[in-house]
């Protein structure tokens, strides 16, 4: 079916359109774009499905009873927009081990399990853990631009007297979003 009216408005059904289509008003119901779309104004929506933040995560190594190994997470410079790398809390703790080997006193030994943090190659953050938890988090901005961003985890455990560790860690959680203040304010 098609008509086109004296005053201009067209009406087609199942149609192919090859070229250009300009419209300065209207609506679009059900549709699909297949290819890139460039949005040069501003878009408002109001359930969006995608990735407009992406996350990963992972579990740090683990040898038997303690952590032990590295994790690396590269975020590529690929975007034309400043981004954040935001990484929430990760909690590491050793153990304090009662020495049954002592008679008629009481003693103990502790597992130590140490986390180091480097952005591309340079240490941000190095701590070791025994029975009182720590806590690595932090809040990395990734201008546009400015090349690729690696973080690396190492994560070591250790026990006194060569003594087999037991640790703790948990698992890694990388958030990475674009960066805007738009309608926040924080003082």
């Amino acid at each position: 079916t098609f008509s086109l009216t004296p005053e201009g408005k067209l009406t087609a059904r199942n149609a192919d359109i090859s070229g250009a289509i300009t419209a300065n008003t209207g609506t679009l119901n059900n549709v699909t774009i297949n290819e890139n779309c460039v949005i040069r104004g501003k878009l408002s929506a109001n359930q969006i499905e995608g990735d407009l933040v992406k996350t990963v995560g992972k579990a740090f190594p683990r040898n038997n009873s303690y952590a032990s190994g590295t994790v690396t997470v590269t975020v590529y410079d690929d975007q034309g927009f400043d981004r954040q790398i935001i990484i929430p809390p990760v909690l590491f703790r050793g153990t304090k081990h009662q020495n049954f080997n002592s008679p008629n006193q009481q003693s103990y030994w502790y597992s130590t399990c140490k986390l180091q943090v480097l952005k591309n190659g340079v240490e941000i953050f190095h701590e070791p853990a025994t029975d009182v938890s720590r806590v690595f988090s932090s809040v990395i901005d990734m201008p546009a631009g400015r090349g690729h961003v690696t973080l690396t985890f190492n994560v070591s455990s250790a026990g006194a007297n060569n003594w087999t560790p037991t640790t703790y860690i948990s698992d890694l959680l990388v958030v990475v979003m674009k960066k805007s203040t738009a309608g926040i304010s924080i003082s």
